[in-house]
């Protein structure tokens, strides 16, 4: 099983993408290319960008599952939480507990919210270190960039065989 220190400083997440964090977009077209990268790999991670069902599980033999879930849907968009869930002293949590918005429309993809990290000590340790940078857009959006990037070199991905095609009643989770 993979821990959250290997998912921070695994090769995917290397010395790039630590120095990419503490530039700033310089302009609104690079923040956008930002957003158009997250959703390319967000196609590989979900093929069908509308989702069709409201949860779903992706497993895989090198990492945690991933769960997804389904916030909110309008005409051009969807909002959805991609997260792990760790056990804390009985309780689930979820980390990085990632909100996701779809622009269907325009093919973008943003982070909306990175959730607090209290289960992993270097992500605690990433958010002291950066602090507000993480807030902002670009920050969320480079940790979102770079955590797909490490789904799907291990082997995650929501495809049509492994999730349900409808909604998933709350008792069965």
């Amino acid at each position: 099983m993979v821990s959250c220190w290997q998912v921070f400083y695994s090769p995917v997440m290397d010395e790039a993408f630590h120095k990419l964090l503490w530039k700033r977009p310089s302009s609104l077209a690079r923040l956008m290319a930002l957003y158009e990268s997250n959703y390319a790999r967000l196609l590989q991670l979900l093929p069908e960008p509308e989702l069709p069902f409201e949860r779903a599980l992706s497993r895989s033999p090198l990492d945690r599952e991933l769960h997804l879930r389904v916030l909110e849907r309008s005409r051009y968009t969807v909002t959805f939480n991609l997260t792990y869930q760790f056990e804390d002293a009985g309780a689930m949590q979820a980390e990085p507990d990632v909100d996701v918005r779809i622009y269907r429309d325009v093919a973008l993809a943003e982070a909306l919210r990175v959730g607090p990290h209290s289960h992993c000590a270097v992500l605690r340790d990433l958010d002291r270190e950066l602090g507000p940078m993480l807030t902002g857009r670009w920050g969320r959006n480079l940790t979102l960039n770079k955590w797909l990037a490490y789904l799907l070199a291990h082997g995650h991905g929501f495809s049509l065989a492994g999730r349900p095609r409808q909604a998933v009643s709350e008792k069965l989770l």
